[in-house]
């Protein structure tokens, strides 16, 4: 299978497996994928954020995400226990497209480092 259609399908399983799960079926987009993945770090459970923490979840969970890649390294816990990544690497400049790619790649690693999807 190439790389693009084996990107595509295990997408689609990831999107279909967590929508399941959190949304009773209604497919999630990118973004909530990233947030789940923050709350996920944060390693908190099931709380009401603040609009300031979602943006800040999503924040350490695309830190997470490219942790991997070299471009961040996990630096250190705060007092409220909330992780604080440092940038190793500048991110190149990335087309809108080449973003999202980049970002599917990254969560699709992430879950397969889990166990979730194969």
């Amino acid at each position: 299978m190439a790389r693009d259609e084996q990107l595509k399908a295990r997408w689609q399983q990831l999107k279909s497996l967590l929508s399941e799960q959190f949304c009773e079926g209604e497919l999630l987009d990118l973004d909530a994928i990233i947030y789940l993945i923050g709350v996920q770090e944060l390693g908190q459970g099931h709380r009401k954020f603040e609009k300031d923490e979602k943006i800040n979840l999503m924040h350490i969970a695309i830190c997470r995400l490219l942790e991997p890649l070299g471009y961040y390294e996990f630096d250190f816990y705060d007092d409220d226990h909330w992780p604080h990544y440092k940038v190793r690497e500048e991110l190149p400049y990335l087309k809108p497209g080449e973003q999202s790619v980049l970002m599917k790649e990254a969560v699709i690693q992430y879950f397969l480092e889990k166990g979730l999807i194969e």
